[in-house]
């Protein structure tokens, strides 16, 4: 069975250019989101709400939301950004999403008017689409870059002394908010020292990540490198190479050993 793993960016938020902790701008995009085999969703009108230190989130219209699949919940919350919030849940046949829409039919002064849209929890939806790719995770953040170079600076890679790879023609990720990532190839890497795992993770600007476990004379490293093998088309350089967390190798650059960056992968593994 396939191994879910937590949100990548829930900590790295990319912001439009605004002062202020709420705001909404348009997307020419077609959104729609779908569950138990309707389309609960489907609007070319959509609003991108930032919230700082959250992130982005669909707003649609009520009139593009399925209403006859709505069903009206007791919840109720309170964001002091927002207002209070009502919800709905999903029914599709034998199938509920419970609370998985929310509302701020009167918004406080602070918030732009988002009166008459709907907010829609990503994960309780069987899949989103962006006209007519679909997008995993969560919404894509217009101001989120992710950058692949081609490099030929030499790249070496380390668990318990005992190199697991190294190569002069690494890919180098460069990603909004994120440490940056060397990719190596896949001849480069030694995989008679990795075992492939069932983890999975999504990221909606790379697309599937798999995993490997490393083993050394030492010890075991679980899910401590992932690869896209079939990335999303923007993202196509980085197809197969192999990735290992800064925070948990030894990585050297041009000779020059990298220091681990401080995040919330040092100890657990998340999305990529």
């Amino acid at each position: 069975m396939t191994k879910p793993v937590e949100d990548i960016h829930m900590s790295v938020i990319a912001r439009p250019r605004t002062d202020k902790i709420v705001s909404v701008e348009p997307t020419i995009k077609r959104i729609r989101a779908m569950f138990g085999g309707e389309t609960i969703v489907d609007t070319r009108r959509a609003l991108i709400l930032f919230e700082e230190g959250h992130l982005p989130v669909y707003y649609v219209p009520r009139e593009d939301v399925r209403q006859d699949l709505l069903e009206p919940s007791d919840k109720h919350t309170t964001c002091p950004r927002k207002g209070e919030a009502t919800y709905s849940s999903v029914r599709v046949g034998d199938r509920v999403a419970e609370d998985a829409v929310w509302r701020y039919p009167d918004p406080i002064d602070e918030c732009p008017d988002i009166s008459e849209h709907v907010a829609i929890y990503w994960n309780r939806m069987d899949s989103w689409w962006e006209e007519d790719d679909q997008v995993f995770k969560h919404a894509r953040d217009p101001y989120h870059r992710v950058d692949v170079l081609r490099s030929s600076r030499h790249v070496r890679v380390e668990l318990d002394g005992t190199v697991v790879a190294e190569t002069d023609r690494p890919l180098l990720l460069v990603e909004t908010g994120l440490p940056p990532r060397w990719y190596v190839p896949r001849a480069d890497v030694r995989f008679d020292l990795l075992t492939p795992t069932d983890t999975t993770s999504t990221c909606p600007y790379k697309g599937v990540a798999s995993y490997f476990t490393a083993t050394t004379d030492d010890s075991e490293h679980a899910d401590v490198a992932w690869s896209y093998v079939a990335p999303v088309p923007e993202c196509p350089k980085i197809e197969q190479a192999v990735c290992f967390f800064n925070e948990r190798v030894d990585l050297t650059v041009d000779g020059v050993d990298q220091e681990r960056p401080s995040t919330h992968w040092n100890e657990t593994v998340e999305d990529r």
